[in-house]
């Protein structure tokens, strides 16, 4: 079936969309970027928190001082037209603003940008999500604001995060958790972190040097909708090992139970109750099927 992808304001063939090799934000990192879903429900597709998800992708050019030659409403049409023609389901889109000029040199002062939208069927983001994953600690420290701002989901910053994955793939681990300089965890390379203890739902807070995830606010949100105490701090590294259960969440990641953390079991080993919990009210949300939060789904038919 035949596939597109929108680069500004056109629908192309997948297969051509292409760059130049010396393109700047290619050679250094440049680029700005989202991650966003799309979920087959009872009847129709829906794109998960889609104007929350282009929101922070302006506050990234922002950030960054990189120009949009769109605003939110044609950005927000051209993903829903992109799933449609697509024909898409569950999904992943990647919407990317780069300098699309051709340079030599750091400053990209005045040079042209380009937006290209990319949407792609996709399931779990970790084989063993619904088993529960292994993690290490990385000895890679996570990136903080005074050297780049993790509030934006900005291409380079994740060869910090490609750092500690690679790290923890070598020692055959699924995946990393990094501390931030002053030793607190932080986050996964690409992932937000929670721990559950005496029934409590604890979370990096801001001051670890965290990207504040879309579905990190997600399972916030429905968490004490439940019922559940959430307290948002800076957590020890030790407190880890001792939890009663911990998860990833991400756009990618959805939720997926860590049920190991540097070769110790965490809880039992096995994914625990309160994140079952979380996991099915979160798939009821993205589902459909649970009408306390349709404002977050943008129906694409």
């Amino acid at each position: 079936m035949k596939q597109f992808i929108w680069f500004d304001g056109k629908f192309i063939d997948f297969d051509k969309a292409k760059v130049h090799i010396l393109t700047h934000s290619l050679q250094y990192g440049s680029g700005i970027f989202e991650g966003i879903r799309s979920y087959k429900t009872s009847d129709n597709v829906e794109i998960f928190r889609l104007d929350d998800h282009i929101d922070r992708f302006f506050n990234s050019a922002k950030i960054y001082n990189m120009k949009i030659n769109f605003d939110k409403k044609e950005i927000k049409e051209a993903i829903i037209e992109l799933i449609k023609k697509n024909k898409l389901n569950d999904s992943y889109i990647r919407p990317f603003l780069f300098y699309n000029d051709i340079h030599i040199g750091v400053s990209p002062f005045g040079k042209n940008t380009s937006v290209g939208i990319a949407a792609i069927p996709f399931g779990n983001y970790f084989e063993n999500k619904n088993k529960g994953i292994r993690c290490m600690v990385s000895s890679w420290r996570r990136i903080e604001s005074e050297i780049l701002p993790p509030e934006a989901k900005a291409s380079g910053n994740y060869l910090n995060s490609i750092l500690a994955s690679i790290e923890a793939r070598y020692a055959g681990f699924d995946e990393a958790i990094m501390l931030s300089r002053e030793g607190y965890v932080a986050e996964g390379p690409g992932e937000n972190i929670f721990l559950i203890k005496d029934n409590k739902l604890i979370t990096p807070s801001k001051d670890a040097d965290i990207l504040l995830g879309i579905t990190r606010d997600s399972i916030i949100t429905i968490a004490k909708e439940d019922g559940i105490d959430v307290e948002e701090r800076l957590i020890h590294r030790e407190e880890l090992y001792t939890a009663d259960e911990v998860f990833f969440c991400g756009t990618a990641a959805e939720i997926t139970p860590i049920i190991e953390i540097d070769s110790r079991k965490i809880g039992n080993g096995k994914i625990g109750s309160i994140t079952k919990r979380l996991l099915s009210l979160y798939e009821s949300i993205i589902r459909g099927n649970n009408k306390m939060h349709e404002d977050w789904l943008t129906f694409v038919y």
